[in-house]
């Protein structure tokens, strides 16, 4: 059965492991296309109620019916349509499954009448591989039919002699996706979890005149267990080079790396002139992590010798924003908070406010110093530097950034329109 015959706006999504599927329960929230086709490249169970079976519940979120319609006792409608070709309806919304190809190249977008396709893999994640590799390459979807492919991981270019090409662009909704060209990018990355929580704490204090000379800036992410981690300790694939990963992810804090501080050089290219440090720390939770910002700034001092930058500066910095310019993407929080508080929250970030430290010492340059660089002076020279901490939670899967995956998804569907 052809969807064109029903629809003329689906959604594409490529796999339907943790970003894919709740991409798909997002979709049955937000209504933003007339029907979802998912794309997994293989057979899958027996028939179409085993991949319903699978839709109906998470093991993070609940059951399908409760995260639609809370307690209220409404159920999701599941009713097959074509069993032979795995369409079905989840509320009305026509869901297809494809089965046949794993190469993007060869799956039907156009036939399917989808646009826009999110591959959810993180397989194909760079944007300089010909569409004719013989392993796949994010841009085989365009061959497909499809006029946008959104990878929901950071873009990785393996070949560090290529550069970004002209087409392609990494974008987190709220910093830098209104510089989205529809006639221009294609291919496209939405970024990290961490990136996107991470880029919109670092905004509002780069748009703060106070805070927006930063010396130095670090951050670890306390972050939830996720696939590519090990269930019980194995034996490393070939090439491994962090033994870490494969130690069980239920019985360990295990030290890790993150990307999230060279995809946020390409969101907010002022930060690549600071020279930013990030790590991250795996913990043996399902979803919901926490950034712990490190900066150090240049503080002047007020006419009562206090530092300009203080904890009220920085709390207040971020309540501007969650009011304003960044309404319904930064929130501030005064309370107390624990991780699964905010597991499902709609914001890239919630500020942990109660947490928020600084501490403002002097660096001190005596003349002799000042000499030996040609600065002529009498007297030492004390300049005044504020250390500031700051905590962010962001539900590292649905809550965060699912949610603004989805929210940059509408705005390329927009450009289409």
């Amino acid at each position: 059965m052809d969807l064109k015959v029903n629809s003329k706006n689906y959604l594409g999504l490529n796999s339907l492991g943790r970003i894919g599927k709740l991409m798909l329960w997002n979709q049955l929230i937000n209504r933003n296309f007339d029907g979802v086709v998912v794309n997994l490249g293989r057979e899958v169970g027996k028939k179409p109620e085993d991949i319903i079976a699978t839709l109906e519940s998470d093991s993070t979120y609940g059951r399908l019916d409760n995260f639609l319609y809370g307690y209220t006792g409404r159920k999701a409608e599941f009713k097959i349509i074509d069993r032979e070709n795995f369409l079905f309806e989840v509320d009305g919304m026509p869901v297809k499954i494809l089965t046949k190809e794993r190469n993007p190249k060869n799956i039907p977008w156009a036939k399917e009448n989808v646009q826009i396709v999110v591959d959810c893999t993180g397989q194909f994640l760079d944007p300089t591989t010909d569409t004719d590799s013989a392993k796949g390459s994010i841009r085989g979807h365009l061959a497909g039919g499809a006029k946008k492919v959104i990878a929901s991981a950071p873009f990785k270019i393996k070949d560090s002699s290529k550069k970004m090409p002209a087409d392609s662009i990494m974008m987190v909704y709220g910093i830098n996706h209104m510089e989205f060209d529809p006639m221009k990018h294609h291919v496209i990355s939405a970024a990290s979890c961490t990136t996107t929580g991470l880029s919109h704490m670092i905004k509002p204090l780069l748009d703060n005149e106070a805070t927006s000379n930063i010396l130095t800036a670090s951050m670890s992410t306390v972050h939830a267990a996720t696939n590519t981690q090990s269930v019980l300790d194995g034996v490393p694939q070939a090439g491994t080079s962090d033994m870490r990963k494969n130690r069980s992810v239920f019985n360990n804090i295990i030290l890790s790396t993150t990307g999230a501080a060279k995809a946020l050089d390409a969101i907010i290219p002022q930060i690549q002139e600071i020279g930013f440090m990030a790590d991250s720390v795996r913990i043996p939770t399902n979803t919901v992590s926490l950034i712990t910002l490190n900066l150090t700034f240049y503080s002047g001092i007020d006419e009562k010798g206090n530092p300009i930058i203080n904890r009220n500066t920085i709390n207040n910095i971020y309540k501007d924003a969650a009011e304003g310019p960044q309404r319904e993407m930064v929130v501030f929080s005064d309370k107390q908070n624990v991780s699964s508080d905010l597991m499902g929250y709609k914001a890239a970030v919630v500020i942990e406010g109660h947490e928020t430290h600084t501490r403002t010492g002097f660096i001190k340059l005596p003349v002799e110093s000042l000499a030996k660089h040609g600065v002529q002076a009498t007297n030492e020279i004390n300049i005044p530097v504020t250390h500031v901490k700051i905590f962010g939670w962001y539900d590292n899967e649905f809550g965060s950034y699912v949610n603004f995956l989805t929210r940059l998804v509408n705005h390329v569907d927009a450009s289409l329109k």
